[in-house]
């Protein structure tokens, strides 16, 4: 890729979707919003872009967003999973797919319930077939943070089965205010999915809104 790729955000007018793409909008990130709504993506973007005929944001259907997009970020709702990834197959090939899907199933969405695959993230990597590099990641941080603006005191843990998809990945948590944590294998993920369960029914008892982790005994050299 030359110069900085461009980001699809499937489910990019949604709550955490919108959020991700507005951070790495700021940060020169050329993105493209998806939706099930071409026009609802588009008048999205519209609204993002800072300034009238800006191109950083633009806003296209789920499937129009991956094909032009050099990483593809999946931020749909659970029941959503398993069509989009089928849906965007064809036109992933040899591209990063960052996989931010929790299986969170309503009512008891504070009660850890992993799917067949152990995980969401191994779910889209049995769909895809080894036809995109399935990376996972932005599990645990809160989206209203994220809309909040400036840095937040979470961290992302990054899991994938080769590193230099984590390392991009990694990056993209860094620039979207956030810190990157080098998770390691794709089935690592489980325990991400797993731990949105335990933050979401924290932020019940506690009455708090974005509960989230940090990573201790890292080196202070780690980017930010």
């Amino acid at each position: 890729m030359q110069g900085r790729p461009t980001i699809a955000v499937l489910g990019g007018t949604g709550e955490l979707g919108s959020a991700l793409a507005k951070r790495w909008a700021a940060a020169g990130y050329p993105v493209v919003l998806g939706s099930r709504s071409k026009q609802k993506a588009q008048a999205a973007a519209q609204e993002m872009n800072p300034n009238h005929g800006s191109v950083a944001v633009a806003g296209e259907d789920n499937l129009g967003a991956a094909a032009a997009a050099d990483i593809v970020v999946i931020a749909v709702p659970y029941a959503s999973h398993e069509a989009i990834v089928n849906e965007i197959k064809p036109v992933v090939a040899g591209k990063i797919v960052v996989d931010a899907v929790v299986p969170l199933v309503p009512p008891k969405v504070s009660v850890v319930k992993l799917p067949p695959d152990g995980s969401a993230a191994l779910t889209a990597q049995r769909l895809l077939a080894g036809a995109a590099r399935v990376q996972s990641a932005f599990h645990n941080v809160s989206a209203a943070k994220l809309h909040s603006g400036g840095s937040v005191d979470c961290d992302v843990l990054v899991f994938g089965d080769d590193k230099e998809g984590r390392a991009i990945v990694i990056e993209l948590a860094n620039a979207a205010g956030t810190r990157g944590v080098d998770g390691g294998p794709l089935a690592n993920s489980v325990a991400a999915e797993a731990l949105t369960a335990v933050l979401i029914g924290i932020n019940r008892r506690y009455k708090v809104n974005g509960a989230g982790i940090r990573i201790t005994g890292l080196p202070t050299s780690q980017p930010r």
